[in-house]
């Protein structure tokens, strides 16, 4: 029998024992782990997509305006946390760009079902 006791949520943690929940939102975090940066710069973009996915619909916004909205805000987001909030070595990670393409077509997935569902939904007209 194996005397290892294993933590509920060990998939989180990473390996200084730190979440990275935690490590996310704490400024200037050492990663060892780029693909545990990585994972979190992808969530964060799917997280930024849904949200102004809601807002593109609420607000009755449309077209290639909105298109070119979130592809700003989306990039503008992930590089000040990446240069302002993180201050991560983008050359560690195969500069600027890759870390700017990582889950961006996901992210825009999302946004664009997000979007489309909520201005039909608030915004269409319906007839039977």
């Amino acid at each position: 029998m194996s005397s290892k006791n294993k933590s509920v949520d060990g998939a989180n943690k990473s390996k200084g024992g730190e979440t990275v929940w935690r490590k996310a939102f704490t400024a200037h975090t050492d990663w060892p782990d780029k693909e545990e940066f990585l994972d979190v710069i992808y969530w964060m973009r799917q997280a930024i997509g849904i949200v102004l996915g809601l807002f593109w619909g609420v607000l009755p916004l449309k077209g290639f305006l909105g298109l070119l909205l979130f592809v700003v805000v989306n990039a503008a987001v992930i590089y000040f946390y990446v240069n302002n909030f993180q201050t991560i070595d983008e050359e560690e990670y195969g500069g600027m760009w890759e870390i700017t393409k990582e889950g961006f077509m996901t992210s825009f997935a999302g946004f664009l079902v997000t979007w489309i569902i909520m201005y039909t939904g608030l915004h269409g007209s319906f007839s039977l």
